[in-house]
């Protein structure tokens, strides 16, 4: 079972109490990137209540989301691309090199 901390944190002008799976400090600052989205979503909105900017605060990182989801499977499709590329090449040079070493007049 993995360890875990009992982490304090506030959001919006909310404290909450939250367990800790991995490094408090992270949870801490994901808890204050949080935070500074909503107050900026609140200040640019006019001061909406904190369920309007939890849930523009969720869009907006859900929208984040998706751009790195799309940008990280473009990126595995160009890896997939290029190592299936690789190994054509490797498997023509081996071949190449199978034709060069085989004896004259023999097949392999």
């Amino acid at each position: 079972m993995p360890n875990t901390e009992a982490v304090r944190v506030t959001i919006f002008n909310q404290s909450y109490s939250l367990v800790a799976s991995e490094e408090p400090g992270r949870v801490e600052q994901l808890a204050q990137k949080v935070d500074d989205l909503m107050s900026d979503i609140s200040a640019r909105s006019g001061h909406i209540d904190a369920t309007r900017a939890a849930v523009l605060a969720c869009l907006h990182l859900a929208d984040q989301l998706d751009g790195v989801e799309n940008k990280f499977s473009a990126l595995k499709n160009r890896v997939d691309d290029r190592a299936q590329r690789f190994t054509e090449l490797l498997d023509e040079a081996i071949g190449d090199r199978k034709l060069a070493a085989a004896p004259a007049g023999r097949d392999s």
